[in-house]
């Protein structure tokens, strides 16, 4: 039997933001009365509104560009063009999460550091050329483009800083998410797209990248960009125009061979970006948000599971949609990969009610735990959900405390 303290695989957990915390005394124990053993905590995020529904002086924070949440020295950044932002609203603290982290240790909680990569619309406007460009030559601003060296090197240096600021005996997990492509799928100022009624594989036709780096990589994989894009505007167009809907696959829309080059060119391009991320978080863990599903963009890193060979201690599976879906998505990772398979559960999308027993098909599915999405964001009443279900997950934690996966800390 180990004697090691359990991993991050091995214990419950639930999303938090530094706000949720800094200025706010009660806030860590509240959290740890939840059960749990980590806290998924905010170190670079994207822009977003949010409810604080528990903090003594704010009820609202209205994050406006992504932003990093601890201390950025510009010697580290000089002379790059993408950089991360400093944070101007809500509490004042010169290290928001560092502030946050400690009061959750004081309450003997596991820190994940939550590292978004790619998501941030105020570095795609700095540098356009760097963000994912259509088959129509539009680029989506939100979504910097993995596959472009200077947005991988950006990628590693925001982690290599974080990691420089906060050892690992402090924060021994960073969890990461759009650690890859984004795509068409966004929710902008006042969106406007839903009456076009665009199915899925249109979609994802519109979220297919075709800068000049993913033109190189899907032409070094066998695959010929410009047929590409003209197969993508003829078909996008057909369902836009003539109601024709998209086939759901890329092999149906594109062809095998193309089909092929472009998801063995978002294979590796993800796969080589978490290993540039291990390279600079030594002794630590890495939680990679994943989606089974290759053709997959968006903050969850669309793979083919069973065929990744980057670097991940455990995968973690966004499971907010239909719950058998969702039990079928984790039944299928844990099936295909040897890695560790975490679900994340959103406490604001199912009724209360129903959490526990989606939690306990979630376990029985095969998902080593669970981490709940959001307990700043929750009412008392999905904090009492989140609670009973985390209690079911308990006695299972401690009997597999001694299970260890063969990947390790990065």
């Amino acid at each position: 039997m180990t004697t090691e303290p359990p991993g991050s695989v091995d214990l419950s957990g639930t999303f938090a933001y530094t706000w949720d915390l800094v200025g706010d005394p009660a806030a860590a124990e509240r959290i740890a009365s939840l059960g749990v053993g980590a806290v998924v905590l905010q170190a670079a995020y994207h822009s977003v509104r949010a409810m604080t529904p528990y903090h003594p002086v704010h009820r609202t924070v209205h994050a406006t560009h992504a932003a990093a949440y601890f201390p950025l020295e510009p010697h580290q950044w000089r002379g790059r063009r993408l950089r991360p932002s400093p944070p101007g609203w809500a509490v004042d603290a010169p290290d928001r999460f560092g502030a946050a982290a400690s009061a959750l240790r004081s309450q003997g909680l596991r820190i994940e550091a939550w590292l978004v990569l790619t998501h941030s619309t105020a570095a795609g406007e700095r540098a356009p050329d760097l963000t994912v460009r259509n088959a129509f030559d539009e680029r989506y601003g939100y979504a910097l483009c993995p596959a472009q060296p200077e947005v991988a090197a950006y990628a590693q240096q925001l982690v290599h800083t974080f990691c420089e600021r906060h050892d690992a005996a402090e924060v021994p997990t960073l969890m990461l998410e759009a650690c890859g492509w984004l795509g068409f799928e966004h929710g902008s100022h006042h969106e406007k797209t839903a009456g076009a009624d665009l199915s899925r594989g249109c979609r994802d036709l519109l979220s297919v990248c075709l800068c000049a780096a993913c033109r190189k990589g899907i032409e070094a994989r066998g695959g010929d960009p410009a047929d590409i894009a003209q197969t993508v505007r003829r078909t996008v167009d057909a369902e836009m125009r003539d109601g024709v809907r998209a086939p759901n696959t890329f092999t149906e829309s594109l062809g095998e061979r193309a089909a092929q080059a472009l998801l063995r060119h978002r294979q590796f391009v993800i796969e080589d970006l978490t290993r540039q991320v291990a390279a600079v978080a030594l002794g630590r863990e890495l939680l990679l948000m994943a989606d089974g599903d290759p053709q997959a963009t968006g903050p969850d890193s669309g793979l083919d599971l069973g065929r990744f060979g980057g670097r991940a201690t455990a995968l973690v599976l966004k499971c907010w949609d239909d719950e058998n879906r969702a039990v079928a998505r984790v039944e299928e990772a844990v099936r295909d990969s040897a890695r560790p398979v975490i679900a994340n559960v959103s406490v604001l999308e199912a009724h209360p009610a129903d959490l526990t027993r989606r939690v306990a098909r979630l376990l029985a599915a095969g998902a080593r735990q669970i981490r709940y999405y959001h307990a700043g964001l929750s009412s008392p009443a999905r904090l009492r959900a989140l609670r009973m279900a985390n209690a079911q997950e308990a006695v299972r934690a401690t009997a597999g405390a001694g299970t260890r996966t063969t990947e390790g800390a990065a």
